[in-house]
């Protein structure tokens, strides 16, 4: 049972608390739940909560915002989509330096860690961090490895990492600490289009090993 809870963020924007920890319910709860308040609000999830951002000379009334939220959390979460976005991933080597450090940490060879994070089918959970960048669920158990002890002031755009229990792909060249096992040529954002996200919370994801 999800039970809801509002607090301000700022002036323009309230945030709507589903629960306080990573969970495939809670988190399905809460895309289902930014996607219902779209046609009325600017709404962003996260794998807890929902963003809704607003004008402050029109705020949102609370009861019509409470009730949009009761509709969403009593209603069955949408099923899960057929269609699953293929991304192409150059594993080990110069584009995945970290990946002996998986290896070493998961006592998994680099070719059975290659296959199991290429087996999993992902779901995205939120974007955050910067914009475009995916936090996908669903790491097979066995590949969870904690982030590096020390970050990287450099890290490639199209960067396929593991930090904890989650994957993600940086979109960006940016820092980051997550441990680096990939890479892809896919353009996550690309601010000039009209979508300028590749990907989006509640699509399915598989890596799919390639070749320079």
């Amino acid at each position: 049972m999800i039970t809801p809870t509002l607090e301000r963020l700022g002036d323009g924007a309230l945030l709507i608390r589903l629960g306080d920890r990573i969970d495939d319910d809670i988190n399905d709860a809460a895309i289902a739940l930014a996607e219902h308040l779209r046609g009325h609000f600017d709404a962003a999830p996260a794998y807890a909560s929902v963003c809704v951002r607003f004008d402050v000379d029109h705020p949102p009334d609370a009861d019509a915002l409470l009730a949009l939220i009761g509709e969403s959390l009593a209603a069955p979460h949408p099923a899960a989509s057929s269609d699953v976005v293929e991304i192409p991933v150059r594993y080990g080597g110069e584009s995945g330096p970290d990946i002996a450090d998986v290896a070493a940490h998961t006592k998994l060879s680099i070719d059975e860690i290659v296959a199991r994070h290429a087996a999993a089918t992902y779901t995205v959970a939120m974007l955050g961090f910067m914009p475009g960048f995916p936090y996908l669920r669903g790491l097979p158990p066995e590949l969870v490895t904690p982030r590096r002890a020390t970050p990287r002031t450099q890290v490639l755009a199209g960067s396929v990492a593991i930090g904890g229990a989650q994957t993600g792909i940086y979109p960006r060249e940016l820092p980051g600490g997550w441990q680096l096992i990939g890479r892809t040529p896919l353009n996550l954002f690309d601010a000039a289009s009209a979508e300028p996200a590749l990907l989006h919370p509640g699509q399915r994801v598989r890596c799919v090993p390639s070749t320079p």
